[in-house]
């Protein structure tokens, strides 16, 4: 009887330490896989964090491109813009001097027609017997004109002995040449050209020899 009844608690005691053992064996079970859980989600979490990273660097990279090509558009639409002033300023400039270079032609290519009278009138006061004190007076006159209108940049076009050429001359007629050296060039004047400082304002109206 004594010794079924230590039986009994031997055996009891093996349950016991089986069950304890099943526990401990559960525990460390649950321990291991919060563990495991736990380095799962830290590797989750520093994974998330790393995409996050990447994702705000890729967020920033085209910002900062963006504004270099704001920075570089800027910089061509100022240079166009200046370059665009400047031209203006300089084409403003020059027409300025064109006008106020030229603003006389119409004056003077009115006076043209008077001077052709008086370099008439002059011709024939040298066929006349008219006293020279008067022809003198009158040549006189005539030259303080041309004097005055040659400061204001009128000059007669140099037709004498020249080749004809249509930005100075004006071809009326044509008479053959007396010679192969004179094809081509200015036979007789009709009417004297002139210009004004570099500008034609009459052409000179001539016979070309052929």
């Amino acid at each position: 009887m004594k010794k079924s009844k230590k039986k009994k608690q031997s055996k009891e005691d093996v349950l016991e330490n089986e069950t304890l053992s099943g526990s401990s064996a559960k525990a460390e079970n649950v321990s291991e896989n919060a563990d495991s859980d736990k380095a799962s989600e830290d590797e989750k979490n520093k994974k998330t964090a790393e995409e996050k990273s990447a994702h705000e660097h890729l967020e920033e990279e085209p910002s900062e491109v963006s504004q270099e090509e704001k920075i570089r558009e800027y910089n061509e639409k100022y240079l166009r813009l200046y370059s665009e002033f400047d031209n203006y300023r300089k084409r403003t400039i020059k027409e300025k001097n064109e006008l106020s270079r030229y603003a006389n032609a119409q004056l003077m290519t009115d006076l043209l027609p008077v001077i052709d009278d008086f370099e008439r009138a002059m011709q024939s006061l040298e066929e006349s017997e008219i006293n020279v004190a008067v022809k003198e007076g009158i040549n006189l006159i005539f030259n303080k004109l041309l004097n005055v209108l040659e400061k204001q940049g009128l000059k007669a076009i140099d037709t004498k002995d020249a080749t004809f050429d249509t930005d100075f001359h004006e071809a009326v007629t044509k008479m053959p040449a007396e010679n192969e050296n004179m094809k081509g060039k200015i036979y007789d004047i009709i009417q004297k050209g002139y210009m004004m400082h570099d500008k034609v304002i009459r052409y000179a109206k001539v016979v070309v020899a052929e």
